[in-house]
């Protein structure tokens, strides 16, 4: 028996990129698995990969907090426990600040920040129950601001900082508390990222073909959870920032704006 066998794991946002990724590896790995996403049919598309699998599903919209609560508490029903909750449902966005509409802001808050609060909420009294593990999918963002990104980066700092506050609130507990930047992963992250009009974008602006697959990320994901480390930050690039923006933050300013801009126009 492998670690993650008949262990409870939920996790938002599982019908693409990491999130996909993470409830393939899960089942197949023994786990009992529950997630969410906004499309129904990729939803069936999962129930219908995995025929006979411990597989629960639900749509949900994790910025609505209702559609959290019962998510978690419909978790509970069918399993009768929570062991793992990996909030990993999130958007991003591609629009200056300034062109922005707010309700871009607003969207991109309310998903990546508010959706793990409200999850976290409600699977917190299982998780204390079984000494679990409560998981945050943050971002290189969440380190460092992201000309082009801002309401991204608020949302990943938040994220951040709150699970930062709430691993030490839980430290006695025994309950574990981790934070993952996976840097630049194939995804459809990108595709779905809302422009100045909270539209979406409808393309990516890089080359998915050079990231780190979905699914190498979902398994360092795992590893990370089964050592209990405290954050996991991905890829060389992903580390290079974190470092430079630390240690040389205003080198790190020019760095990043040569990578997004050209001619002084956002490229990516």
């Amino acid at each position: 028996m492998g670690t993650w066998t008949d262990k409870v794991i939920v996790i938002t946002g599982g019908t693409d990129g990491i999130g996909r990724a993470l409830v393939e590896e899960c089942l197949l790995q023994g786990a009992r698995v529950a997630t969410c996403g906004r499309n129904a049919d990729k939803l069936y598309q999962l129930q219908t990969q995995f025929p006979g699998a411990a597989l629960f599903t639900q749509v949900a919209d994790v910025s609505v907090e209702n559609d959290c609560r019962l998510f978690i508490e419909r978790t509970l029903e069918t399993f009768g426990k929570i062991d793992v909750l990996i909030n990993n449902a999130g958007i991003s966005m591609r629009a200056l600040f300034q062109e922005a509409s707010l309700d871009v802001i607003r969207q991109v808050m309310d998903i990546n920040f508010y959706g793990a609060v409200y999850c976290t909420k409600y699977a917190l009294p299982s998780l204390l129950e079984t000494q679990g593990t409560i998981v945050g999918v943050s971002s290189i963002a969440g380190y460092r601001g992201l000309p082009g990104r801002s309401g991204y980066s608020a949302s990943k700092f938040a994220l951040q900082g709150w699970m930062e506050a709430l691993r030490t609130e839980l430290l006695m507990s025994n309950v574990h508390v981790m934070w993952v930047c996976p840097g630049f992963t194939t995804s459809n992250i990108r595709q779905v990222a809302l422009n100045k009009d909270a539209r979406k974008q409808g393309e990516t602006p890089m080359d998915e073909s050079k990231m780190m697959p979905a699914d190498v990320c979902a398994r360092h994901i795992l590893d990370a959870m089964e050592k209990k480390k405290r954050t996991l930050v991905l890829t060389f690039t992903g580390k290079r920032t974190v470092f430079l923006n630390k240690f040389f933050p205003a080198w790190a300013d020019k760095l990043a704006h040569k990578f997004f801009f050209k001619n002084g126009e956002l490229v990516k």
